[in-house]
């Protein structure tokens, strides 16, 4: 892929525009550059089944950049099970005021984000690790905002992701599919959470359902 290859950018700002999130030549540059270095790294160490720059566009970025609505001003976001630094790194291509972690357990992966992190002047850190579900054990700060994308089911999500969430903070959960909030409600109020709220939407150029939902800790 180029670096502005036009199927892609046409991909990303139609579909940015459609969710709602705006991005400034300095985003769009970034984002771009993540995913060259993404298809690149690709190409030796496996790290995404798509590789079409149109649908990375949309179903790496801009599905990531939906995160940015349930947000808010949270200023530390921990990403766990992270993969390729999807959704952390491409969010903070966005938001450089924010102070990403992101954990996964293959190392691969985790080396990519590194790299590119400090490729593109990202505020993002990355280490390999497997989340136990104690922070302390994990030597993990607490974050304002905690995420995972498909990483595991609600009913497993949610008691592993929620003691890493700060006081007063978010644990989210982006789903594939489409969630049940009353299921939703149980297994946050089960861990100690209020759900908050459930972004549904569709991805534009795909059609594809999405779920994101958001709890929040006393």
């Amino acid at each position: 892929m180029e670096a502005r290859d036009p199927r892609f950018e046409d991909a990303l700002l139609r579909g940015a525009a459609a969710v709602g999130i705006p991005l400034d030549e300095s985003a769009r540059t970034l984002l771009a550059r993540f995913a060259v270095r993404l298809l690149e790294w690709n190409r030796r160490l496996n790290l995404t089944a798509i590789t079409d720059p149109a649908e990375v566009a949309e179903k790496h970025l801009v599905d990531s950049l939906t995160l940015l609505r349930s947000l808010g001003g949270a200023p530390t976001l921990l990403d766990v099970g992270s993969g390729a630094g999807i959704p952390g790194a491409v969010v903070a291509c966005v938001r450089s005021d924010l102070d990403v972690t992101c954990i996964d357990s293959v190392a691969k992966k985790v080396a990519f984000v590194k790299a590119v992190a400090a490729e593109l002047d990202l505020p993002v850190r990355a280490r390999a690790l497997r989340a136990s579900g104690r922070p302390e054990v994990d030597g993990i700060a607490r974050a304002a905002a905690v995420v995972s994308r498909a990483l595991a089911d609600p009913a497993r999500w949610v008691p592993l992701g929620a003691p890493y969430v700060a006081p007063g903070g978010i644990l989210v959960a982006m789903l594939g599919r489409e969630a049940d909030d009353v299921a939703l409600a149980e297994v946050g109020r089960a861990a100690g959470l209020r759900l908050e709220a459930v972004d549904r939407f569709v991805l534009p150029l795909s059609g594809s359902a999405r779920a994101i939902a958001r709890w929040r800790a006393p």
